[in-house]
């Protein structure tokens, strides 16, 4: 309800250009995401993943009411940094909460579980938000600011509900998590405990480098956003969108996390990056406003496929007693790269034009494809 519509609220409120959005989204992401691997590590040291998830979130929710005071792009900036801050702190632990508290079999059916329930959440927030939008200024084309501020005060109470609930989360104990079957195998334990416990796998680099390179066309949704009111879109038929985005996100999600349990998470991934692929594609072609229905629900089969079963092939890749650490140096790589990223789709579509940008991703995500199909197996 909050930062989806906030490069709205920078373009239509305070006039900033789509550098400055590409900048903003990707330095406060990649300096935040240095605390990703401390995060993860200091989750390993201590045994307890719940704690730093729990800060995480606090800080967000402390962060979001300021948007309402926000009057310069530079506010923005701070205010969004502090979030990103938060889930630097709290990103890594938590998908160890989730790996811990799963078994092999079923991994990846509980990463597409928490996926589909983060994103029924944004269902639910973006549905209200439409609804409030419809209410204040009906079809107008740009975002006025008495409704974002408004949505801010309301996005608020979910944020500091989300800190209630986890006060009821039950965690895994460190030595009740289950590790992967290649360190328990009889025969094999001693040393894979001093091999591999104390190391990541060389496939989770490849992989790592891989994502790089993937993450480098892939600059923040806000270009999306900005992309479809650039079509002729209004702001009450970019949020019904975002819900369709969301909703098919959420149905594909747990579905895809169980089918990678059986058929193998690579062919999960590929199929969802060839999905985000043809996405970007369709973003550069479009030329009608109609024509973002549709990509929009096509990225929502991106993510439903993809982001769930990525997380799960992490854990895959892993000893578990290094499942923080590796998250951290998952997520950190992913939010590192969103500031080049970021900043390069904001100049093409300053200096180029609005499609350049997703010509870009589309490409960088036809090699990623690649290097996971040769260089990685699983």
């Amino acid at each position: 309800m909050i930062f989806t519509l906030m490069p709205l609220f920078l373009a239509n409120i305070l006039g900033a250009t789509t550098v400055i959005i590409g900048f903003i989204e990707g330095l406060a992401d990649s300096i935040a995401s240095v605390l990703r691997v401390v995060s993860g590590w200091l989750s390993d040291r201590l045994g307890k993943r719940k704690p730093l998830s729990f800060a995480g979130y606090a800080i967000s929710a402390v962060a979001k009411p300021f948007m309402c005071l926000a009057s310069t792009w530079a506010m923005v900036l701070g205010i969004r940094f502090s979030d990103r801050l938060g889930k630097g702190i709290r990103t890594a632990p938590r998908d160890a909460l989730v790996a811990d508290s799963a078994t092999l079999e079923n991994r990846g059916k509980a990463f597409g579980f928490h996926r589909a329930m983060d994103t029924s959440g944004a269902v639910c927030g973006l549905v209200f938000a439409a609804i409030v939008v419809f209410l204040t200024q009906k079809g107008a084309l740009e975002l006025a600011q008495d409704t974002y501020q408004l949505l801010v005060i309301i996005g608020v109470i979910p944020a500091i509900l989300a800190l209630v609930f986890f006060l009821f989360i039950k965690e895994t104990k460190k030595e009740q998590a289950t590790p992967d079957k290649a360190v328990d195998t009889p025969g094999v334990q001693e040393t894979n405990k001093k091999n591999i416990s104390t190391k990541l796998d060389v496939r989770f680099k490849v992989f790592l480098l891989i994502i790089f390179v993937f993450s480098l066309g892939n600059s923040s949704d806000a270009f999306l956003i900005l992309r479809a009111q650039n079509l002729g879109n209004p702001v009450f038929s970019i949020l019904v969108m975002l819900v369709l985005f969301n909703l098919v996100y959420a149905l594909i999600s747990t579905p895809a996390g169980t089918l990678s349990d059986r058929l193998g998470r690579r062919r999960l991934i590929l199929l969802g990056w060839l999905a985000y692929g043809m996405t970007y594609l369709g973003f550069a072609v479009a030329s009608s406003a109609w024509q973002a229905w549709l990509l929009f629900m096509l990225y929502g089969v991106y993510y439903g496929l993809a982001e769930g079963v990525v997380r799960a092939f992490v854990a895959d890749l892993v000893p578990a007693n290094k499942r923080g650490t590796a998250y951290g140096f998952f997520h950190t790589v992913v939010g590192l790269t969103l500031l080049p990223a970021s900043i390069i789709a904001g100049w093409l579509w300053h200096s180029l034009s609005p499609a350049a940008p997703f010509y870009f991703g589309a490409g960088l995500a036809l090699l990623a494809m690649l290097g996971l199909a040769l260089l990685v197996r699983e």
